[in-house]
């Protein structure tokens, strides 16, 4: 993708989300797209690795919860300004999933997945019963400061602003990574990725890669963790729990991973799914499972993976003339 339509995409989404901010006037479906929104940036740290890497993690709620503890300890103990504990939190989630990645990312297939889960659930029952520093069962109420980047916290409260805040940084975050990804780094991920043998023999030193695609995706879900606590000022052990991986993975199989932002449209659809079928059907889960199935069997590349080759479909040399001669 050329820098021109990146750039372009880039201005549209942001005008998009304004034109939103400004057309909804419910702050109740305002609160329920903020929250798409902010699962949204998660499920993107989710299919990253599953793009680039092949891995499906079922612990990456790990990431998620450690970025709200973690910024919630550092404004607790007062020992650096909340805009710094934020950085610190995203720099030390991702030197911490990077270690962890050169380990783990040795480990194939299901194996991986299930390494993940172990680690995960380790930390969300330290949580569960550190009470003297996380709060243990009960949760934790995250200090936020008056003022924050310049903005005083009555105004980030406001539904309209939190939700401009978590598009923007969903747009931001996938801006970075479109560029990243266009760079050799994204390539030599994905060469790795298609046959990690074939990478050794020409030359590609396969782990460290592999172990910066796992940390980069970490710190994508550590982010997502971040505007959650800023949302809700709390967090809970509830927030590494294993099952909240589970319906990030749901979200990306929906959206689909082969396409960046395919991820942010499964978690989209995903909340609307919820907030639409929860008013009439108590046992929503059972309809959105069976949408689930019929996507992984007639739709494998996702909604974002169909749409996508729509798009191609339609701009391809020739295919005015070959749908008109239909």
């Amino acid at each position: 993708m050329s820098i021109q339509r990146i750039s372009l995409s880039t201005v549209i989404a942001l005008v998009f989300g304004v034109a939103v901010m400004q057309l909804v006037s419910s702050s109740n479906f305002l609160s329920l797209l903020t929250q798409a929104i902010i699962y949204a940036v998660f499920a993107i740290g989710v299919g990253l690795l599953l793009r680039q890497n092949g891995m499906v993690s079922f612990g990456h709620a790990l990431f998620f919860g450690v970025g709200g503890y973690a910024v919630g300890v550092l404004l607790q103990l007062k020992v650096m300004p909340a805009e710094a504990a934020i950085f610190a939190t995203m720099a030390g989630v991702a030197l911490m999933a990077f270690v962890m990645g050169l380990v783990i990312v040795r480990v194939p297939g299901v194996a991986f997945g299930m390494l993940t889960l172990a680690i995960g659930q380790m930390f969300y029952l330290t949580a569960t019963r550190s009470r003297g520093l996380t709060g243990g069962a009960d949760g934790m109420s995250i200090e936020w400061p008056a003022t924050l980047f310049g903005l005083a916290q009555s105004q980030l409260v406001k539904p309209a602003t939190m939700f401009l805040i978590c598009w923007v940084t969903m747009v931001a975050v996938l801006l970075l990574l479109t560029l990243l990804l266009s760079t050799r780094f994204g390539s030599i991920t994905e060469a790795v990725r298609d046959n990690e043998e074939r990478a050794r023999f020409i030359g590609i030193r396969t782990l460290l890669p592999r172990a910066a695609i796992y940390a980069l995706s970490a710190t994508v879900t550590c982010i997502a963790g971040l505007l959650s606590a800023l949302n809700t000022g709390f967090v809970s052990p509830e927030n590494l729990h294993w099952s909240l991986s589970g319906v990030a993975l749901m979200m990306v199989v929906v959206g689909g991973h082969k396409v960046l932002w395919g991820p942010a449209l499964g978690a989209v659809v995903y909340f609307l799914a919820k907030d639409v079928l929860g008013n009439y059907a108590n046992h929503w889960m059972a309809i959105f499972g069976t949408a689930l199935i019929t996507v992984i069997v007639f739709l494998p590349s996702g909604i974002a993976g169909a749409l996508a080759k729509l798009v191609q479909g339609q701009t391809a040399p020739g295919s005015l003339s070959k749908t008109l001669g239909q």
